[in-house]
């Protein structure tokens, strides 16, 4: 199997449990690896025979700005599952984090890995 990977997409999304969370959007940082043959698109040099990722970040943009979590951990199965439905891949990891939650602390977070 081979791997597409986008790294350090950012995106907003309303997430959080506390109600300065609620108040408005946050940016979350998501990096996935995305599990899928790439043998055809080596052969065809053609950008459908894979998984195109401008479109995998254009289309997770659009569907996180509009939704709602409580958790990351909810977040990530969201977006394992989106990615897995939406381009019929075999696999996926995602790594999602909050950035600057605590003083002192870059970034928290949670990776899964999910496969079809």
């Amino acid at each position: 199997m081979d791997i597409i990977f986008i790294e350090e997409l950012r995106a907003e999304t309303w997430i959080g449990i506390y109600p300065r969370e609620k108040a408005m959007p946050q940016t979350v940082e998501i990096s996935l690896r995305i599990g899928v043959s790439t043998v055809s698109a080596g052969a065809s040099d053609d950008i459908r025979d894979t998984v195109d990722y401008a479109v995998v970040v254009e289309r997770l943009r659009g569907d996180l700005s509009s939704s709602h979590f409580n958790l990351l951990e909810a977040l990530a199965e969201h977006v394992a599952t989106y990615l897995l439905e939406t381009f019929a891949v075999h696999w996926v990891r995602v790594s999602i984090a909050k950035l600057g939650m605590m003083p002192g602390v870059k970034r928290v977070g949670v990776v899964i890995e999910r496969t079809l």
